[in-house]
């Protein structure tokens, strides 16, 4: 049975809010240009059965909520939004070590594009910890944490940057997590997907007014991962 590629957390005759599915792309660009299959925003146009616009894009191995306008109108309020960080929006993330419980990360991120360094800011908080009992290079045993990440600047991979650079990597980041850890999950688990989760999103409708606010359930293999390894932890009050 195929695992579902999204799914519609809310809609309306303005914009709708979906879940992706890790290792799903959002839309074809030069960043994806080797990669053939079926994209996100080609889904939603044959779901929707009209055009639609990408208001927000994830990473291809990131999982959680996207938002979608349904005409150029509404996108473009819905881009200043976020242009302006008039939405809020949370992520969960696996990552190496027992970080502080409070962190705000303000460290520079280098564009890709122009090579210039720019402004990033995240707010961290730690949700749990747990220390499992075998070994990867250099230690006896492995200590893992959920946090929550909130980004107050939009740069390009800023929290997979951002992690790496507090020495606390999101496990499952080919590009900036750490290749001991990635491969012991792919030896324990036989697991490659990237824990990396934009979970919520709030923002003020900006046709109705009306506050939204929207969660993603993690997928599947979060939780069983999470058992294994001996959080304990309920994904049903991530933000409580």
């Amino acid at each position: 049975m195929n695992t579902p590629s999204f799914q519609v957390l809310y809609a309306d005759e303005h914009l709708a809010i979906v879940a992706k599915a890790p290792n799903l792309i959002c839309h074809h660009s030069k960043y994806a240009r080797n990669i053939i299959e079926t994209s996100l925003a080609q889904l939603l146009k044959a779901h929707f059965e009209r055009d639609i616009h990408l208001v927000n894009r994830l990473d291809r191995k990131t999982s959680g909520i996207v938002v979608v306008g349904f005409n150029p109108e509404i996108t473009s309020k819905l881009q200043g939004l976020n242009e302006q960080f008039r939405w809020r929006k949370t992520y969960l993330a696996l990552v190496r070590g027992w970080p502080d419980k409070k962190i705000t990360i303000n460290s520079p991120i280098k564009n890709d594009e122009s090579g210039k360094y720019q402004t990033a800011l995240t707010h961290l908080k730690l949700l749990s910890s747990v220390t499992y009992e075998k070994a990867v290079i250099p230690y006896p045993t492995s200590r893992y944490s959920l946090v929550s990440l909130v980004p107050k600047t939009g740069r390009t991979h800023q929290l997979r940057k951002h992690m790496n650079k507090i020495a606390h990597p999101i496990i499952g980041d080919p590009k900036h997590g750490n290749r001991h850890h990635n491969h012991a999950f792919q030896d324990w688990f036989n697991n490659s997907h990237l824990f990396l989760h934009a979970q919520q999103i709030s923002f003020e409708h900006p046709e109705t007014n009306e506050m939204i606010e929207v969660e993603a359930p993690v997928p599947a293999f979060w939780p069983e991962i999470f058992a294994q390894l001996g959080f304990k932890w309920s994904f049903d009050n991530s933000q409580k």
